[in-house]
Formats: C-alpha cells, structure tokens, sequence
C-alpha cells in the first residue's frame, strides 16, 4: 500500500531545475529532486515520521543547518552528504551561494521502519537505532545505493519489491544500528563516535565553546536527562566536565598561537574574568596559565 508522506515544508530561493520524481512503495515514500538555490535560500522542515536524506554532490560548502530556529550564529553545521532524521525533528537551512544540486529523498512511516528492524536487532534496539540522529560525509556505498533507486524512482522496471529492497539497504547502510549480540542496556549506555563527533563539532562552532547541557542533548537527538546519564557512561566525565576541559585545551592553543591577555582570553572562552580562567585552568591543568605559557617558551624557539 502506497504511503503519502504529511511533512510541514517552507522553503525561500529554491526552485526545481526539473520536474519532481517520485514513486510511492510500502510504508515510505521516495523523492527526487533537482534544483538550484540563490544566495539567502532557506527552508523550515518537519515531518512526524523519519527521513533520510542522500545528496549526488558535496554540499557543505554551501548548505548550513541546525535543528534550533535562529540559531545559524551559533549553532549551525555544514549539511552532510547523507542523513537521517527522526520523527518531529525540526530543521532550518541557509544557502550562501548561489548553486544547483540533487538529491533523494526517503520518507518512511515510523512503524514501517520499526516493523522492518525489530525482526533482526529487536524492538528496543530498533527504537534506539530510530531516535538517533545520523549525519555523515563519505556516503560511499549509500550513494551508490541512492543512484540504484532513482533510477527505479524515475524509471521503474522491475517490482516494487526490488526498490523496497534497496531503501531497507540504505537504512541499514545509515542508521547506527547496534551490533548483533548487543544486549538492550548495552545498546542505550553509550554515545556512538559519531554522536561524539557532531558534538565536538558543534562545540568547535560555537563562538565561547560553551553549550547548555540541554543544547548537546539536542545535537544527537536525546533527552537531557538520558544524554546526561550514557555521556558520563561514555566518556567518564559529566557533559559540562567535559566541555570545560575542551574549553582549556583551546585556551592552550591560544596561549601558544597568540600574545593575547589573559583577560582577553577568559572573554573570548566565556570565563567571567581572568581570575576565573585561571582557577578552572588550574584545577585541569596543574598550574595558572600564565606558568603553563612561560613552560612552553623554549619549545617556542
């Protein structure tokens, strides 16, 4: 039975450079687009079910987005070559130049993605494997799978059940699915690398390299209480623990780069002053950073 996706899309600057292709299947929707964008483009997307997201071309150069409305000063990320975002995630994207790409859409019922994974991984691992986030670069075999399928989009030629089949292929090429075996604690206690990697990311993007906890939670797609509790079973260190030693070790480079005061480090990194910066530098590092810089000079020379 055809599915017919209900996503809430607004977009300013975009326009297709081609008619749109689609095919509906069993519980999803396939979508092909190819368009061009001017500078300032934007658009605003929600859908209560997940979708998945594969791009012929490297667009991250051009595309910005990030999941909190007006947050592109702050918080945006370079959008990557494939994604997957879960049911009721909201996204807001900026275009800074001028540029014609394409890209597959997949839009699948939530209970059609469950009823797909539960039989192989089971119904809590698939659940965990759905609420997550996955945003990568090096699409490798899922492009090549995404090419297979807009053909099938734009052509069919063969049954239905032969697309079904390469959509389930890039699922399980994208979503972080745990490892057989795994048991469903095991599944939920930790961050994976990328997890750790998009918020690294964001952090390195952010203008003090600070983040509420509430705002990590949200770059991969957990609550703030569970993020809490798998990212100290992860890294061994609550999450503002963590971003403090980040904080530091950036204060590092800037003490090495630069002749830059104290004082206008601590600004910079978000400390309230320099007495401040000195304390928490103290605590990581072991001594004040004013020490720290005059033990470096000879490796300097």
């Amino acid at each position: 039975m055809s599915y017919r996706h209900s996503m809430t899309c607004y977009t300013e600057g975009i326009r297709p450079t081609m008619p749109v292709r689609w095919r509906g299947l069993d519980g999803l929707m396939s979508v092909f687009w190819d368009v061009e964008s001017e500078a300032g483009a934007r658009g605003y997307y929600l859908s209560p079910d997940p979708r998945l997201m594969i791009f012929f071309d490297d667009i991250s150069p051009y595309i910005r987005m990030s999941n909190r409305d007006g947050a592109f000063t702050q918080h945006y990320r370079p959008m990557t070559r494939a994604m997957y975002v879960p049911a009721g995630v909201p996204m807001w994207t900026s275009i800074t130049a001028t540029h014609r790409f394409s890209h597959l859409d997949l839009h699948v019922h939530k209970d059609r993605l469950l009823r797909f994974l539960s039989p192989s991984v089971g119904t809590s691992a698939a659940l965990t494997a759905l609420r997550r986030p996955v945003e990568i670069q090096d699409a490798g075999a899922i492009e090549t799978l995404a090419g297979l399928l807009v053909e099938e989009v734009a052509t069919p030629s063969r049954h239905a059940v032969f697309a079904e089949s390469l959509v389930g292929s890039i699922v399980t090429g994208l979503l972080e699915i745990p490892e057989p075996g795994g048991t469903a604690a095991a599944t939920t206690s930790r961050l994976t690398p990328s997890q750790i990697d998009r918020l690294a990311s964001r952090l390195d993007a952010s203008r003090d390299g600070r983040l509420t906890v509430a705002e990590m939670a949200e770059t991969v797609g957990l609550s703030e209480s569970w993020f809490a509790n798998v990212f100290k079973q992860t890294v061994g260190q609550t999450p503002l623990q963590w971003q403090l030693g980040k904080r530091i070790d950036l204060a590092k480079r800037l003490l090495l780069e630069d002749e830059i005061p104290l004082a206008g480090i601590a600004a910079q990194l978000g400390f309230s002053d320099q007495a401040h910066l000195t304390k928490a530098f103290r605590r990581i590092v072991g001594e004040t950073p004013a020490a720290w810089r005059r033990l470096q000079q000879p490796a300097r020379l």
